[in-house]
């Protein structure tokens, strides 16, 4: 180690959909010192609009950017005296985020929605990972790249995302002119964040390869964009493009700003940004071809590390190092999980589920999980689709929508809970298959993120995938993953690898699957899989029909 003192301290900061977490790790040996949570004030923004209480449109997910300063200024120090830490040990700091949300941004920096001028549009707020309106944009990129055989297309599993860089530019340049014309930079919130902090716009190799669609050196032509829409040619050259920086590398100095912020001292080190499920592979010590880490949360992300190139259909990416240096980094996803599991909760389970949970002092999760593990599988008779937030991998169509097939007159709300944690479990093994069939093959499944939790689930995805499962010491994975960034950054370990083997949290309780379960699960997925093909491949257009009708109502 570059620094030898035993007392040495990073801190890593994980911004995520609803909250921001910073942790306080010590160099040596990753123990984890301190924590602290700051709920976002004004959470997801996707009914109305903060200020005007004008209405947003369905499928918008948008985030007010001063939120995120909030985390510095609360949850930093809180972490810190959590610890019971000399700020003066803290040699450096590391933050990932949700991809890809991006930021409308002044050439200073400003987030548009801060200007007056436009504090009442939409377009100039930060628009979330889920957020999913862009995708007539997304189809129409879709079908321009692949009648243009673009070379860069079948690195992402031959479709862009909605959720992605280019599509919710295109977006914001059709619908907000004004918008797409004062921003200077269209800038991910993992960089921006790093901005703040360091006084230094720095884009990082990560975002840009899996959101960024930079591929060999650079991003698509202007031929292309001009043929998309010919006001879009310039969007690479005046809005995206800036110099790019590795994983682990040092963007910048804190501030004497950011210093104040945060009570850290200034002039420690910055690392350049990354994306909470890749920070989180090398804090489950998954930097080796065949371990999958699914970061479950509202979401899930799958990343995996390859020592060759494959091109995965329905991917979201593929990026040289783009995990660790000196192997392909491949990354996969579900849009929604914990997500669906709070809905059916909030908005399907009857009074009297919410009255027993409360009167025997739990969740109503765990008690539908606690009724849901009684059953034999197979017994509530019922399939579900897990497309309630769309579809990430492997269709990539966020016009799909949820379904559950198999209800009667008997069917319980435990029912239903456990149909829906199956159908989560099912897109995974999908999502595993694809890579497998690919060529690039999972030989163990590594959980990160809140839903590590749930023994019921966790055992539910080793016998739907029939793969061994661990799941990550830490219970701030992404922090951690982040914290070890930083120690690169300030020179404490020489690279990721190095900071995983010290750092890194060792596996805690691990699933097997349970053979008499394998079997019955063969037999759910396969239906699974024929609705999956049904709805998703063109077999019935009912659910992109749905959605349409949905948004002429609401519009009129």
């Amino acid at each position: 180690m570059a620094n030898d003192r035993d007392d040495a301290l990073v801190v890593g900061v994980d911004f995520g959909t609803l909250s921001g977490r910073a942790v306080v790790v010590r160099v040596r040996d990753g123990a984890e010192l301190g924590t602290a949570v700051h709920e976002y004030r004004h959470g997801v923004v996707d009914r109305t609009l903060p200020g005007t209480g004008a209405p947003l449109r369905p499928d918008w997910a948008l985030q007010v950017p001063r939120d995120y300063v909030d985390v510095l200024c609360n949850a930093v120090p809180t972490a810190i005296a959590d610890a019971g830490a000399d700020p003066a040990a803290v040699i450096g700091i590391g933050t990932d985020f949700t991809a890809c949300t991006m930021v409308p941004v002044t050439a200073e920096g400003t987030p548009l929605c801060e200007l007056d001028e436009f504090a009442g549009n939409p377009h100039a707020f930060v628009k979330l990972w889920k957020h999913h309106a862009a995708q007539p944009q997304a189809d129409r990129i879709n079908r321009l790249a692949a009648a243009r055989g673009e070379r860069w297309l079948p690195r992402y599993g031959g479709l862009i995302s909605s959720e992605w860089e280019f599509a919710k530019g295109l977006q914001v340049l059709e619908e907000a002119p004004e918008v797409y014309a004062a921003m200077a930079h269209w800038v991910e919130a993992a960089d921006w964040i790093v901005w703040l902090l360091t006084g230094r716009y720095v884009r990082n190799a990560c975002t840009a390869g899996y959101k960024g669609v930079y591929q060999d050196g650079g991003y698509p032509s202007e031929d292309f964009l001009r043929e998309l829409n010919p006001d879009f040619a310039g969007f690479v050259a005046d809005k995206l493009d800036h110099p790019i920086r590795q994983l682990g590398d040092r963007a910048g100095d804190l501030t004497a700003l950011a210093a104040k912020w945060t009570g850290l001292p200034a002039g420690i080190a910055v690392a350049v940004g990354n994306v909470d499920a890749h920070v989180t592979a090398p804090a489950a010590r998954a930097v080796e071809p065949g371990r999958m880490v699914a970061i479950m949360g509202t979401s899930t992300c799958h990343v995996l590390n390859g020592a060759v190139l494959r091109e995965v259909p329905g991917m979201c990416g593929v990026v040289d190092g783009g995990i660790v240096p000196g192997l392909w980094g491949y990354e996969a996803g579900q849009s929604g999980v914990g997500d669906i599991f709070a809905w059916y909760v909030d908005n399907q389970v009857p009074p009297e589920y919410h009255e027993r949970a409360g009167a025997q002092g739990v969740s109503v999760h765990e008690l539908l999980t606690g009724l849901a593990a009684r059953q034999r599988v197979g017994e509530h008779g019922l399939v579900a689709l897990d497309w309630h937030s769309g579809n990430r991998s492997v269709l990539v169509d966020h016009e799909l929508s949820g379904l559950v097939l198999g209800q009667t007159l008997a069917t319980r709300a435990e029912d239903v809970y456990r149909a829906l944690l199956e159908a989560t479990a099912f897109g995974t093994r999908m999502i595993i298959e694809a890579f497998t069939g690919s060529g690039v093959p999972v030989t163990e499944l590594v959980v990160a993120g809140g839903l590590v939790r749930n023994a019921l689930l966790l055992q539910i995805y080793a016998d739907v995938t029939n793969l061994p499962l661990s799941t990550i010491g830490s219970a701030q994975g992404p922090a951690l993953g982040s914290a070890m960034h930083a120690a690169v950054a300030a020179g404490a370990h020489p690279d990721i690898r190095a900071a995983a083997a010290a750092m890194g949290s060792a596996d805690q309780e691990s699933y097997r699957p349970n053979p008499a379960n394998v079997a019955v699960y063969q037999q759910l997925y396969s239906e699974y899989a024929a609705l999956h093909d049904h709805f998703g491949r063109g077999g019935n257009e009912v659910m992109r029909r749905l959605k349409a009708m949905r948004r002429m109502a609401v519009e009129q």
